[in-house]
């Protein structure tokens, strides 16, 4: 099993592009052998220390294989709504890891 932490940081006022990308993208894990296990936006409060900001979201997905990871990213679907990601996306920090 393969573990991806994202933590996301989006554009000021752009909201609202990012969750409509998520909300045509997520839908398409399971298609993948992809699984959403965590789902957090962060209030300032919640951050302790951090050198990159606060960011709005960071997730947690798994997926049972590489290929099931690599197919979810150049699905053609999700590939149809990248400009809305995009045009809302600051900066992303992607963390790839595994269960111990």
């Amino acid at each position: 099993m393969l573990y991806f932490t994202q933590i996301v940081f989006i554009r000021d006022n752009k909201e609202y592009e990012f969750n409509l990308f998520e909300s045509y993208v997520l839908p398409l894990l399971h298609k993948h052998s992809g699984e959403l296990i965590y789902r957090v936006r962060p209030t300032a409060d919640c951050v302790i220390e951090t050198a990159l900001g606060n960011p709005y979201e960071i997730h947690i997905v798994t997926f049972a294989t590489q290929q099931g990871f690599d197919e979810y990213l150049n699905d053609e679907a999700r590939v149809k709504y990248m400009q809305l990601k995009e045009n809302a996306i600051e900066k992303v920090l992607l963390i790839a890891g595994s269960l111990i």
